[in-house]
């Protein structure tokens, strides 16, 4: 069965790159070498993995990138820490 992995990268500007990939090793290199120019990344490196995350199912893992992508910087910096208590709190919006 292959494994699949939602990943975030801190940058070094102190933004955060999530992606998926099947191959996590490759692609933190790829990332972190600058393999593409156009990327995100290319011009925020040195790159840190501070989180990942397997997944058995594709489409789950493709889901839960785009979810993750939408999160606010305090919501994925939770997940990040690993706070999932705080999670459900900062879903919600202010008014």
């Amino acid at each position: 069965m292959k494994t699949y992995y939602v990943y975030i990268l801190k940058c070094f500007d102190n933004s955060y790159y999530t992606g998926v990939t099947s191959n996590l090793s490759k692609r933190f290199f790829d990332h972190n070498s600058g393999k593409h120019q156009d990327s995100y990344t290319y011009s925020r490196r040195p790159l840190k993995l501070v989180y990942y995350c397997e997944f058995t199912n594709v489409n789950l893992a493709i889901e839960t990138e785009k979810q993750i992508k939408k999160w606010s910087r305090a919501k994925k910096e939770a997940l990040i820490r690993g706070d999932y208590d705080a999670l459900p709190n900062l879903a919600k919006k202010k008014f």
